[in-house]
């Protein structure tokens, strides 16, 4: 594949991601009258998932910081992994379940409200961002490489910051929004 077709195709995918939990946010699709009941502990799954993938991205940065390249590129596998799943669980989750809301008489609103719109925002951003590290990182193994190691730490100079705040936000907001869900 060349470099502007999967340039185009990561757009493509970020905006079909964004456009789905738009439209998950606005409840258009229809949903069954039974909900299963896994999922009710998708949220848990995702702050597990979310704290898991901080965990692998720091442990990620201390292999590259060390120079071990083929544990750091298994380790952002797996993150990437990881990520992916919980963004199909944040999916199921936010099509068939009711959104939770934060008291608005709670002192902790303003903050958890710029913490969920920082995460809400930055989520969108990073996600081509991520997806055009991961290639970079996988294509530095291939003949002519070296182009895509400059392209690759280049790239997560923004990406990496920006997917750790969001592992880490995923979790507090989880913590936050816990108490009031509905079920």
């Amino acid at each position: 594949m060349n470099d502007k077709l999967v340039f185009r195709l990561v757009m493509v995918i970020s905006i079909i991601v964004f456009v789905a939990v738009i439209i998950l946010n606005k409840k258009i699709l229809p949903v069954p009258e039974t909900i299963p009941s896994f999922v009710y502990k998708l949220p848990k799954l995702n702050a597990f998932l979310n704290g898991t993938c901080c965990l692998l991205l720091l442990l990620s940065l201390y292999m590259i910081k060390q120079k071990n390249i083929a544990v750091h590129k298994k380790i952002n596998i797996i993150a990437f992994g990881l990520s992916s799943v919980f963004l199909l669980s944040y999916i199921t989750y936010h099509w068939l379940m009711k959104e939770a809301v934060f008291p608005v008489d709670s002192p902790l609103r303003i903050p958890y409200l710029v913490i969920l719109i920082s995460h809400i925002i930055l989520a969108a951003v990073v996600l081509p961002l991520i997806l055009l590290s991961f290639y970079y990182g996988l294509k530095t193994q291939l003949p002519g490489g070296q182009i895509y190691i400059h392209r690759h730490k280049k790239l997560v100079r923004w990406s990496y910051p920006i997917w750790l705040y969001v592992t880490i936000t995923g979790v507090v907001v989880y913590i936050m929004i816990s108490p009031y869900y509905a079920f």
